[in-house]
């Protein structure tokens, strides 16, 4: 039988890219409607609205954990498609749904959705490159993930002039479909059938006690636990700052959009260097750059500063932010993902759901103490880099020769 035909780098990135994206779609569109689902669903306790956020990452993460295994018992593709299945059914429920509970609960199911994606895609990924060129094919990748962000609050602005809110679950159903079309069509299965692994309890068994007794593996998935708390806790509370501490509610989607183009800039720059410097070193440099950019925040906040220049800096400061995930989240996935080629779709479920749930625990209470200020993000922010630092420490500064 011949080989399956592979496709070119710029369609594979692009299409990789789309995978990744269907989370980021999934959070950013939702972004400017969180006003309005406060006043709508949860008018008594309008910091409940960010649970819209968290609620997806949520499930995501869980969804995360059962993904991997079963991609690499039945096939990438299969548990994509099948992913897409379960995110439309709850795209149509949170249209549907009366209460904030019902809404939450859908968007738990739509994460477990959209864990296909994000897991199965990895692991294509992985099947086709590994080490540093890994890491570089995934920061191209992020490079047309980070495109998304830049759209999307202004898509979801737009849907809820002509629609309301509940309209973005429509658009949220047509990306999917697009994207999975893309999939079924054109990217041939990358795992062949004499490689799958049994689904069954002893041999998940065993593959998570492989994972967990790597000294590597397990300090990096408590980096990216840091790095995705930082993400998703600005994530969660970036459109309040906006409205409650500049008044910047409707142009909101508008400065979205600025940050995560220039942003974007930041996995491009990873793809430029990851090569000469590696992924401990980036991760590090970055950590360390961050640590002090949050700490200064903090500070300038701390002294009552408010007006035009305060704003300015505060958007400066937020693109670092999304600047730093890319140069980090790629690099920790490949970092993680290095030793565990032969189960890769079971390690990139145990890396993304640990990191995940725990970014989850990290961003919730730094969320909900939201106080109409940056404060509380700046000094979590400052927290995580800092304890970020100290795990990539303990990492140490070895890494395997580059790879491609």
């Amino acid at each position: 039988m011949p080989p399956a035909r592979r496709l070119s780098l710029p369609e594979f990135v692009a299409l990789m890219g789309m995978m990744f994206a269907t989370v980021a779609f999934s959070i950013d569109a939702m972004l400017p409607a969180m006003g309005e689902i406060a006043k709508e669903i949860t008018p008594d306790a309008p910091n409940r609205a960010q649970l819209i956020i968290t609620s997806f990452v949520l499930g995501m993460g869980l969804g995360t954990l059962f993904t991997g295994p079963l991609s690499d018992s039945f096939g990438r593709k299969t548990v994509i498609l099948g992913g897409a299945v379960l995110y439309i059914f709850a795209s149509i429920l949170a249209w549907a749904a009366p209460s904030l509970e019902l809404v939450l609960l859908a968007r738990v199911l739509q994460g477990l959705g959209a864990a296909g994606p994000r897991v199965a895609a990895l692991a294509i990924v992985r099947d086709l490159y590994e080490g540093r060129r890994m890491a570089q094919v995934m920061s191209f990748a992020m490079l047309v993930f980070t495109l998304v962000p830049a759209v999307a609050p202004l898509i979801g602005a737009g849907i809820i002039w002509l629609a309301g809110w509940r309209g973005i679950f429509i658009a949220f159903i047509l990306f999917v479909l697009v994207t999975n079309l893309w999939l079924a069509l054109r990217q041939p299965e990358t795992l062949a059938p004499e490689n799958r692994r049994p689904f069954r309890a002893t041999a998940i068994a065993a593959g998570i006690a492989e994972v967990f007794s790597l000294r590597q593996v397990v300090l990096t998935m408590g980096v990216l636990s840091l790095a995705f708390g930082v993400l998703f806790t600005t994530l969660s509370t970036t459109q309040q700052v906006f409205d409650q501490s500049f008044g910047q509610a409707a142009s909101f989607p508008y400065w979205f959009a600025v940050i995560a183009l220039i942003s974007g800039s930041g996995s491009l720059l990873n793809a430029r260097i990851v090569m000469r410097l590696g992924m401990r070193r980036v991760v590090r440099l970055t950590f360390s750059t961050q640590l002090g950019l949050s700490a200064l925040m903090a500070l300038i906040t701390l002294s009552g500063a408010h007006g035009p220049v305060f704003f300015a800096l505060y958007i400066i400061w937020t693109t670092t932010i999304f600047f730093m995930a890319g140069l980090t989240i790629g690099n920790l996935n490949a970092l993680g993902m290095e030793p565990l080629g032969h189960l890769a779709g079971l390690a990139a479920s145990i890396i993304g759901s640990v990191a995940t749930v725990a970014a989850v625990a990290i961003a919730i209470p730094i969320g909900l103490a939201f106080d109409g200020t940056p404060l509380p993000l700046a000094l979590g922010s400052a927290l995580c880099c800092g304890l970020g630092i100290w795990l990539m420490h303990l990492l140490g500064p070895g890494e395997p020769v580059a790879q491609t």
